[in-house]
């Protein structure tokens, strides 16, 4: 029944049932087995009357001013709730609600998730647009699959969500999630198909406008199908994203093995000046020692003389005796007394000498240590970089870097001398300046400040910016030394990252604008923490080497900081900041000073971490009173050569001489002769004795150590031993030693076996069952990271089958000497066996699943049993004894993609010539020398980071790393350095220029030669050719190496056979190249060198080489040539190019060049084609065509010809071309009647044919033309020309005006109409029939219609009046028009290579007669 005592209740129930079209009356009195309610907008301010819905499974609430969760503890059935948009602040009342699987709290104020651990079953759940600031209260819905806590405040993901292994559907837009590290926490999830970080209904969270963030997600997420409401299944989306983190790793890999191996290289060299500088201690250590020991004997002996013989065996002979004990010697006491006082001169200088070998140790440990923090930070900071994918880069900055000069001079302005001069600091010195670029920090920093600016007046915001200030960060000097900490710094900011004990440090980032402030408390604490040291020589080296971060801050509104009140963001509620100078400051002592520095340096206190952006760090070195100790620099003059050992000018000498008085001392004792081996016999001897059993018998002490002891066998007979030492030796069998010594040494008290490597009695600790490579961006191999990250322990319990589990196994540092016992192993993945002892690749055949192995650190010396490591993609086995490379070893490793064999002892590299798949090869520091190793990795097409630093080759080969990068054009980088386009460019013009045999048999694939007929070489950048030996390429009639840069024919010179010559698009200059360059020229011949179009210095040149080099003095050459491509070569001069040595030439094309005269062709005398088109010809001098020529074809368009002359000797000629010249008078024409034999002429674009009479005049003047301006000429035109001419006399004769006549006479009235110029007709093709022979089209259309020049036509005429013949008639040119038959078959495949090599384009030169 409905409770009648609250009336609100009663009509909060009937509006209930009203909006879900239920009967109030009946539901009060019946009740109701209604399974759902909804309720929306307005009416239900409070959730009432369920008891009266038994049933209930479904409740909708929306858009109700419902403040808390009440009323659903009878609701025991409820599956799916509804209380959206509503004003709830917290998660209550569901705890009796355990059948709940859909909750949906979206657009509410909650800020807390609580409450939720009974629903059990949840599988849907949306906390959408609330004021959550973490995820938690989540651990017990294992069953959750479906999360949205879009539009919410959070800023970490972190590990909340790894129990909700169920999980599909997660929604995080909208917060202000940061980091990608952060986002790797969801790789836990394995089931999640769609994540949404950016929903378009929501704001962006801050990590979706990182670079790389859709790759960064697809790479670690490899199984979403949705993400950012985007479909992301397809597989070319993944492999991508695995391609793009793949390339990272190898990159990043490559440059840490860089800054590794130079680390290393300083660290040897370091070890190789201490070891030059100990051998003089160690000598003198040596010497003394020797005389040492035998005066030691020497005394003993003297003393057993005066005791009895039996008692003189079982005497010891202490090792240095007092001085006390020479009152008790009876016999020889003065003897005694000299060996005592020399036993301890000589003790005096061994210790000496041992003094100075702990100096030269200290000062090495000392610079070691400096060596390995200066790179201590680099390989950090490049692994947060691969981390962050780019978002996060690290710089380092030189001279000429202007921020590197910024930041230098910074620290000088803020250093002042007086504040270090207790400590004995003079000066600082940048050492390095390293630039943080960290775009996550950059945007926080940016949005916060503008964020702060639109709060502020318009007037004010301008002010605020200039409150941007560069301050030093003020760092806990307990921390200070600790990288972690700058790293955490560096990559999260300051919010994350303060666990320092300094006060206010959890209130405020402590900053300053002074380097003594900075960096004085960690100078002092330094000192109070080594001031208890007795001996510290080295003081000075603690603090003089330091790490400062230069920060970006916006200090906002500041004020100074009040005395009484702590600094907190509480007690300074509308400040950005706080600062407190440095005379306030507690630690400061007041002074006067001679600068006003105290009066500038503060110390800041910056409330908001996000005002707080690292920019820069910077090492420095103090510059001190005492002069910094340089490595062993007092000891530098001590390695001295053998005659200046006792020189009066080393550190040394008085020591040395010192020393030799100690020698020279008396007794002066002869060494005894030193033992050979030590038998039986010797043992006898030494011992007195012939009973080796009394020995071994009576053994108490043995030490063994630092020997090579692999086995206690034959340990027999030593039941008095109490005391043995075997540490340092290579015992492995724990048990079965321990057994022998149990058993044979019954009386043993004390047992030292460290040292030695003992083999573990399980693989377990070593293993990981994980079935994939984890999905994390790092350069370590996988079988580490797996064994780290495992959790399967010695104890674990495994099946009978626990080895097939096994994928990952990491024995590094085991003292292996063989790998054994993996045959079970079949399923093992990845295997590191790092810094053993191992000599073979042994025991590996049956793990074929192999896909990753390391032995670097052993003693391999041949790479073998891999064969069937079918999978294996990478492997690396650096530090070992490998000599070379069998050539089969990688023909079955097919997916090798990474191979490592850093210092080895590899000549060559043959073996790696099928080793098609690798993209990785670091084989530095090993012995190959030879250049043509290079090649054996042409045919790596894969091949981008290669590194051979160290390699002898390196420095043999002179420009070693422009010939590698030539030769492997598709490297990315060599010798950990990228590879910049400029240098590309540099190997190609260094190296690029020769055309050699190894070239052609490369690109052949082999060097038969022989059977050669064409050689075809372009756009290569070809400057000299090679060929040899000659003889092999007998058979080439056809060469093309047009588009390249060669200056004359080199080598081709020497090649019998060629018939077909195309050497368009180079620089030719002469046929023989230049043995002198010139020496002796004239001002105007400089300046046409200059500038050639200057035309200066052109004839005088011409003038002198006619007479240096006539013809008659040059023999000729390539007899078998008969075509000749020259085009665009910039030829100015033919008299140069000594082509009349080329006796049965038949087919010239300079086209193309800067000709001016048309000389040194008198020897051609079987020239049947010239073509000269797009030159600079004037005139024709007088020897242009002097002597009789079998010519046929001459081409002269685009020139500049005016007149015609010297044309009258060329009686064979039938083709004559002039178009687009500069002739108009008709009087030129007139002179091509002695040419009774020319058949084909055009002069269109020349002035003369705007006149229209020009083509009447011709053809009445020659009668055997056939074709003029690309028109043929019949029996009308003929016709038309002899009335043309008749009417044109008679009217001369008649002198009558003429004012009405036909159109092609109307030019020559003595009246004109205005003329039309028509700009623009396009003609189609068959349609200039209709036109007349008398209409001619304009330069204009002709200009626009010779777009296509350069292919030929099956007209017997040549290609450039060809084409513009059927451009002229609108005939479109296609590729099986280049079939023509009265020209030779070379020059139309010639003319068909140009087509197809691209060369000819329109563009450059807009005229038909291109080539």
């Amino acid at each position: 029944m409905i409770e009648r005592e609250n009336p609100d209740q009663e009509e909060i129930i009937k509006e209930l049932c009203l909006c879900n079209g239920l009967s109030y009356e009946m539901v009060g009195q019946e009740g109701s087995d209604t399974s759902k309610l909804e309720m929306f907008f307005s009416g239900y301010p409070r959730i009432v009357g369920l008891s009266l819905f038994p049933s209930l499974t479904s409740l909708t609430i929306v858009a109700q001013d419902i403040k808390e969760i009440s009323g659903l503890e009878i609701c025991l059935q409820l599956k799916e709730l509804w209380i959206a948009e509503c004003c709830l602040e917290k998660i209550e009342g569901l705890q009796e609600c355990k059948n709940l699987e859909k909750l949906y709290l979206y657009y509410n104020k909650i800020s807390k998730i609580e409450n939720l651990e009974k629903l059990l079953k949840l599988e849907v759940l949306w906390l959408n647009h609330n004021t959550i600031k973490n995820i938690e209260g989540l651990q017990t819905l294992k069953n959750l699959n479906d999360l949205n806590l879009a539009g919410n405040l959070i800023s970490i993901i972190g590990q909340c969500l790894d129990p909700n292994e169920q999980l599909e559907r997660l929604n995080l837009s909208g917060n202000q999630i940061c980091s990608f590290k952060d986002l790797t926490n969801l790789t836990k999830l394995h089931h999640l198909k769609d994540l949404c970080l950016n929903d378009p209904q929501y704001k962006t969270n801050p990590v979706c406008l990182l670079y790389n963030y859709s790759t960064h997600v697809l790479y670690h997420l490899p199984c979403l199908q949705r993400l950012d409401t985007f479909d992301v299944s397809a597989k070319p989306i993944k492999e991508l994203a695995d391609i793009t983190a793949m390339k990272k790793i190898m990159y990043y890999n490559m440059r840490i093995k860089t800054i590794q191996r130079h680390l290393n290289e300083d660290l040897e060299k370091l070890n190789d000046r201490k070891c030059k500088l100990q051998k003089l201690p160690e000598a003198r250590i040596k010497l003394f020692s020797f005389v040492e020991k035998n005066l030691e004997r020497e005394l003993a002996e003297l003393k057993g003389c005066g005791k009895g013989h039996n008692e003189r065996s079982n005497n010891k002979v202490t090792e240095l005796e007092k001085s006390k004990n020479c009152e008790t010697l009876t016999e020889e006491p003065s003897l005694q007394q000299k060996i005592l006082t020399k036993l301890n001169a000589l003790h005096e200088r061994v210790t000496f000498w041992n003094k100075k070998l702990d100096e030269i140790e200290a000062v090495y440990q000392t610079e070691v240590k400096q060596r390995k923090k200066s790179h201590g930070l680099l390989i950090p900071f490049l692994l947060i970089e691969l981390e962050a994918v780019g978002n996060i880069h690290f710089e380092e900055g030189t001279q000429s870097d202007d921020w590197f000069n910024s930041c230098y001079e910074l620290i000088l302005s803020r250093f002042c001398t007086w504040d270090f001069r207790t400590f004995g600091i003079t000066g600082v010195k940048v050492k390095r300046v390293i630039k943080v670029n960290n775009r996550i920090l950059r945007l926080k920093f940016e949005n916060k400040l503008q964020k702060f600016l639109d709060n502020e007046d318009m007037h004010d915001s301008e002010s605020y910016r200039n409150l941007l200030e560069c301050l030093f960060y003020v760092s806990d000097p307990e921390v200070t030394v600790k990288k972690k900490h700058l790293l955490q710094i560096l990559e999260k900011g300051f919010k994350d990252s303060e666990t320092s004990k300094l006060p206010f440090r959890k209130e405020a980032v402590i900053l300053a604008n002074s380097l003594s402030i900075c960096d004085c408390p960690r100078i002092h604490f330094l000192q109070q923490k080594y001031k208890d040291e007795k001996e510290n020589s080295f003081e000075h080296e603690l603090f003089r080497h330091g790490i400062l971060l230069i920060t970006k801050v916006f200090l906002g509104q500041s004020v100074q900081a009040r005395e009484q009140d702590s600094i907190s963001q509480a007690n300074y509620p509308m400040v950005n900041s706080v600062f407190i100078p440095r005379k306030y400051l507690l630690n400061s002592v007041v002074q006067q000073r001679d600068c006003g520095c105290n009066f500038r340096q503060c110390k800041w206190f910056v409330f908001d971490h996000d005002f707080v952006l690292p920019e820069y760090i910077v090492e420095f070195e103090y510059i001190t009173v005492v002069k910094a100790q340089s490595l062993f620099s007092s000891f530098n003059n001590v390695i001295l050569e053998d005659s200046k050992k006792n020189s009066e000018g080393s550190v040394l000498s008085q020591d040395l001489k010192f020393d030799e008085e100690v020698i020279k001392m008396e007794p002066r004792i002869k060494p005894r002769p030193k033992l050979i081996s030590l038998d039986d016999k010797t043992i006898f001897s030494l011992a007195k004795t012939n009973i080796y059993s009394h020995i071994v018998y009576n053994l108490e002490y043995l030490d063994a150590s630092h020997n090579h002891v692999i086995t206690l066998e034959g340990f027999r007979g030593l039941m008095k031993l109490k005391h043995l030492d075997l540490s340092w030796n290579q015992l492995k069998k724990s048990g079965t030693e321990i057994n022998v010594l149990r058993k044979h040494t019954t009386s043993l008290l004390t047992l030292d076996i460290r040292h030695n490597p003992w083999q573990k009695s399980s693989l377990l600790p070593h293993c990981s069952t994980a079935e994939e490579r984890p999905r994390i961006l790092s350069i370590w191999p996988s079988a580490k990271i797996l064994t780290q990250m495992s959790k399967l322990g010695p104890h674990s319990h495994l099946n009978g089958n626990w080895y097939l589990k096994i994928t990952a196994l990491n024995l590094d540092g085991q003292h292996l000497f063989e790998i054994t016992n993996l045959e079970k192993l079949e399923n093992l993945k990845w295997a590191s066996f790092n810094n053993n002892n191992l000599t073979k690749m042994e025991g590996l055949e049956s793990c074929v699943n192999l896909e990753e192995l390391t032995l670097d650190g052993n003693c391999i010396s041949k790479i073998e049993g891999i064969s069937k490591l079918t999978k294996l993609t990478r492997l690396s086995l650096n530090n070992n004894l490998l000599t070379g490379l069998e050539k089969h070893t990688f023909d079955n490793i097919l997916h090798l993609h990474s191979l490592s064999l850093e210092n080895n002892k590899i000549t060559s590299l043959s073996g790696l010539q099928k080793a098609f798949t690798l993209i990785e090869l670091y084989i530095s520091n090993n012995y190959v020398a030879l250049n043509q190793e290079i090649y054996n990795l042409k045919g790596l097409c894969n091949l981008v980071i290669l590194d051979m630093y160290g390699n002898v080759i390196v420095w043999n080969q002179e420009n070693y790393r422009l010939f590698v990068i030539f030769h492997l054009p598709e490297l990315k980088a060599l010798d950990g350095i990228s590879i910049e386009p400029p240098e590309t460019e540099c190997a190609k013009d260094l190296f690029g220029g020769r055309l050699t045999s190894d070239m052609i048999a490369e690109r052949q694939g082999h060097s038969n030669f022989t059977q050669m007929q064409e050689l075809n070489w372009t756009s290569s950048s070809i400057r000299t050719v090679d060929l040899i030996p000659v003889d092999q390429f007998r058979n080439v009639c056809n060469v093309n190496l047009q588009n390249n840069n060669l200056t004359s024919f080199s080598g081709l010179i020497y090649l019998p056979n060629v018939k077909v010559l195309c050497l368009n698009y180079n620089h030719i200059e002469s046929i023989m190249p230049r043995l002198k360059p010139q020496t002796h020229l004239t001002s105007r011949q400089l300046l046409y060198q200059k500038v050639s179009s200057s035309g200066y210095g052109q004839q005088g040149t011409s003038k002198i080489n006619s007479n240096t080099m006539s013809n008659e003095n040059l023999p000729p050459i390539m007899h078998s040539l008969e075509v000749l491509h020259l085009g665009y070569n910039g030829i100015s001069n033919l008299i140069q190019l000594q082509l009349n040595r080329l006796r049965n030439l038949k087919f010239l094309f300079l086209q193309g060049n800067e000709i001016s005269q048309v000389e040194g062709l008198d020897n051609l005398v079987v020239l049947q084609e010239l073509v000269v088109d797009h030159n600079r010809i004037r005139t024709f001098n007088d020897s242009a065509f002097a002597k009789p020529s079998s010519l046929l074809a001459l081409h002269l368009e685009e020139n500049r010809l005016r007149e015609l002359n010297k044309l009258q000797s060329l009686v064979k000629l039938e083709k004559l071309f002039l178009g687009y010249n500069k002739i108009q008078d008709m009087a030129e024409l007139e002179k091509l009647d002695g040419i009774s034999s020319l058949r084909e002429l055009t002069v269109y674009g020349n002035p003369i044919c705007r006149k229209m009479i020009h083509r009447h005049m011709l053809i009445f003047r020659l009668p055997n033309l056939q074709m003029l301006d690309g028109i043929p000429v019949n029996s009308d035109d003929r016709a038309k020309a002899e009335f043309h001419v008749s009417e044109l006399q008679a009217k001369k004769n008649s002198l009558i005006p003429v004012t009405n006549s036909r159109v092609d006479g109307g030019s020559f009235g003595q009246v004109k109409a205005p003329p039309i110029k028509i700009t623009n007709v396009i003609v189609p093709g068959g349609f200039n029939h209709y036109l007349g022979s008398d209409f001619t089209l304009t330069p204009e259309v002709e200009d626009k219609k010779y777009k296509n020049a350069g292919i030929l036509t099956n007209n017997p005429r040549s290609i450039h009046a060809e084409i513009a013949f059927q451009q002229l008639r609108g005939i479109n040119l296609s590729p099986s028009l280049l079939s023509h038959q009265n020209m030779a078959s070379p020059t139309a495949r010639m003319y068909q290579n140009n087509q197809d090599e691209g060369r000819i384009p329109g563009s450059h030169f807009p005229r038909a007669n291109q080539m």
